[in-house]
């Protein structure tokens, strides 16, 4: 559900081998309506993620209104997810009925409704009045024309820290008194300085700065697109301060240099490598599927404020041979019902905000985070958020500034070097 996993470049012209079969022609039919007429003619409909997005007990609801369906999901990394559809709707070949695109790669869709089947067609733009505006709107094309897709979930932001390793430093490890030690980015280096003096064997206070940069840009009114979808991520000062209290956070020491979501991270999540990490809601579904073991990590508030990070949207291509039958599933997958299992199951976020205030969810405790009260957490971080525009290369953009950041990790550049390259790079990819 909205996994982020770090953003690939996103290919215009595509070179990537299809490493998935064709499963439709483009042939928008359904297959109740097919050449013989049956009304229960036996129909597969292929579901393409980037993750388990623990759907498995919603496709088996579906079927009880939909017997003659047969779903088949196929997942692929995050990266070759993305690139692969981005190859699939180029070619007219392999796409899936339903397909996931995350926040960061949706922009990089919208301003071809073309290649989707509008939603609109399917009577679920009476779904809109149920949905936080932005994100909403995240899923209608640029022209306004087509409903292109329903979100799934948000990723409402705050940060997972290690009880134990926190005591070892001499900090708090209560949940409330560690979100009062950084109420803003400029104290949340300055308690990792303190861990840092304590020299806790074998821990560095965060994973790295990647991900601290891009919850940073995230929190600002305004990221690397203005409201005309014009790359500013060169002029606009947030974006800088948020490179600059990353490079701080290097310099400090602060860092165990393992990039989110590789298996060296994913081994450091289990061993205590590191004492705190930007978590999303979806997040912490990531930490439980490594088995730290329960109570390992707790969850206190992010620093600046709410903030959004990841979050999906289900697509129907226009390949789809069953579009119909694609739309119903979507409806499902995002129904209330539905987004308030996957929040208990998956940490989810509904992206529904009538749900932030049903006690299924608002009310919501998990006990493999020391029983912390995810629910209002996360929520009130997605109230507090402050939607910003996603252009069609912020993946890209993030890229270059996340690499910049390596670059200065590694110590391959200084900083000025690796700002300046980086907007050489983004100036690039506009």
């Amino acid at each position: 559900m909205g996994k982020l996993r770090p953003l690939a470049p996103m290919l215009a012209a595509v070179a990537l081998t299809v490493s998935v079969a064709a499963c439709g022609s483009g042939d928008t039919g359904t297959a109740s309506a097919g050449g013989s007429g049956a009304p229960a003619e036996k129909i597969k409909l292929t579901v393409a993620l980037f993750s388990d997005f623990h759907y498995a007990p919603l496709y088996e609801e579906f079927k009880k209104t939909h017997p003659n369906v047969e779903i088949v999901e196929r997942r692929a990394q995050f990266n070759d997810h993305h690139t692969n559809l981005i190859t699939q709707l180029a070619t007219g070949a392999g796409a899936a009925d339903v397909v996931a695109v995350e926040g960061g790669y949706v922009g990089a869709f919208t301003p071809n409704p073309g290649k989707f089947h509008d939603l609109k067609q399917f009577g679920l733009d009476k779904r809109q009045g149920e949905y936080l505006d932005w994100k909403w709107q995240q899923g209608v094309s640029n022209d306004g024309s087509s409903l292109m897709g329903l979100g799934t979930d948000v990723g409402g932001l705050a940060m997972c820290y290690r009880p134990d390793l926190f005591e070892k430093a001499g900090l708090p490890t209560d949940r409330d008194e560690v979100s009062a030690l950084w109420p803003t980015w400029e104290q949340y280096i300055e308690a990792g300085k303190k861990f840092t003096a304590a020299n806790v064997p074998g821990a560095k206070f965060t994973d790295g700065p990647g991900e601290h940069f891009r919850a940073m840009v995230d929190q600002a009114p305004t990221g690397y697109y203005d409201d005309q979808y014009n790359v500013i991520a060169g002029t606009n000062p947030e974006v800088k301060k948020a490179f600059d209290l990353s490079v701080k956070m290097i310099d400090a020491g602060l860092s165990a240099k393992l990039p989110a979501f590789t298996p060296p991270w994913n081994t450091g999540i289990v061993k205590g490598s590191f004492a705190t990490m930007v978590c999303p809601a979806w997040k912490t579904g990531t930490i439980k599927d490594q088995k730290p073991g329960e109570g390992a990590w707790d969850i206190a508030a992010v620093p600046g404020g709410g903030g959004n990070q990841g979050g999906t949207h289900l697509m129907v291509p226009k390949q789809s041979k069953h579009p119909k039958e694609a739309a119903e599933l979507i409806d499902l997958l995002t129904g209330k019902e539905s987004q308030i299992k996957l929040f208990k199951e998956a940490s989810a976020l509904p992206s529904l905000p009538e749900l932030y205030d049903d006690p299924a969810v608002a009310e919501f405790v998990n006990p493999y985070f020391g029983n912390a009260p995810i629910g209002k957490i996360f929520t009130d971080a997605a109230k507090a958020l402050k939607p910003q525009k996603v252009g069609p290369k912020a993946g890209d953009i993030l890229k270059a500034f996340g690499d910049g950041l390596q670059r200065i990790e590694q110590g391959k550049q200084k900083p000025d070097e690796a700002w300046a390259q980086a907007l050489r790079d983004v100036e690039k990819i506009k």
